[in-house]
């Protein structure tokens, strides 16, 4: 019954043709094996704080367990506008400001309010597994920019100009990295927003691993170079990687008004608002200064990731942003 043809042809045909996510599909096997040491999904290696598995015991029992309005609860929406000024001095208001059941979903979001067919979305490769085909199930088309080891993966501007036409809606810039590792100095995000700029093109700048550095790098988000650009960006972050809270799904989306607005609308019809005590909790995760995220143990720790894959050159998040 579950194989019939006659079912299977109703399904949408950009749907039916997208894969599942390959990345859950490595992790799926993984989760069966025992001594193994997952080097596919993005998680941390060390647990959701204690602090914050207390706030949540605290919002459960104090019955913060019920809707919320769909785009978020303002006391979030306010810390990740209070976040963004604080460090890295720009200014959102709350409609600017949209919270989602992770980041992935804030890109959802994002690709099913831009994009319809005819549009192209240039993506950098390597790439996160799920650029290509979110564009792909919104009736636009991925066009791959290729970047190179030998040139530590960043983005040639004269690549990416060639790539650009009239078609072109989007550029996604994911710095640090997933998965090359690879941040970008102020010179590369300087020529990409030249490049966004002359020809209306909007920037989807996922910074997911922001604080996943070494070294002393500083992470630089490409809207922070000028009100022009911030103007013509979107950004898109979350608790994942930064909390180790990858199971607690909130992301967040800060950009144009009226882009946000239709993100907000499309998600008040479909999940409507994220988990109400995920909320709570990273409300009052990002407004405190964490001694034990300064502390945190490495996310990568890179030595024994180069023991583990002596064949490969295993890139840091370091140096270039500086």
């Amino acid at each position: 019954m579950s194989g019939s043809p006659s079912l299977r042809n109703r399904i949408n045909s950009t749907v039916r043709d997208i894969p599942r996510s390959g990345i859950r599909d490595f992790f799926d096997i993984v989760s069966t094996m025992k001594d193994v040491i997952s080097l596919g999904i993005g998680e941390p290696d060390f647990d959701t704080p204690e602090p914050v598995k207390a706030a949540a015991e605290a919002a459960i029992r104090a019955g913060f367990t019920k809707y919320t309005p769909s785009s978020g609860i303002n006391e979030l929406r306010q810390a990740v506008i209070d976040k963004l000024q604080s460090e890295q001095g720009l200014r959102y208001e709350i409609s600017q400001i949209l919270i989602s059941c992770g980041a992935k979903h804030s890109l959802y979001n994002l690709a099913e309010a831009l994009l319809e067919a005819g549009d192209e979305v240039i993506i950098p490769t390597p790439y996160w597994v799920s650029y290509a085909d979110q564009t792909l199930l919104n009736d636009a088309t991925p066009v791959l920019l290729p970047t190179r080891e030998e040139q530590d993966y960043a983005i040639d501007p004269d690549e990416l100009q060639r790539r650009v036409t009239a078609k072109t809606k989007a550029i996604i810039v994911n710095s640090p990295c997933n998965p090359t590792g690879a941040t970008y100095d102020r010179k590369t995000l300087e020529a990409i927003a030249t490049i966004a700029l002359r020809h209306k093109i909007l920037i989807i700048s996922d910074e997911i691993y922001e604080k996943v550095l070494y070294d002393g790098a500083r992470h630089l988000s490409i809207a922070t170079l000028s009100p022009e650009m911030a103007a013509q960006t979107v950004i898109v972050n979350g608790v994942s990687k930064a909390y180790a809270m990858t199971g607690w799904r909130i992301g967040y989306a800060a950009g144009p008004k009226d882009l946000l607005t239709a993100m907000a609308n499309i998600q008040s019809q479909s999940t409507s608002n994220a988990c109400s005590i995920s909320q709570n909790d990273f409300a009052m995760s990002s407004r405190t200064d964490w001694c034990w995220l300064r502390r945190r143990p490495k996310v990568l720790r890179c030595s024994a990731r180069r023991h583990i894959c002596s064949s490969a050159r295993c890139a840091q998040p370091i140096r270039r942003m500086q």
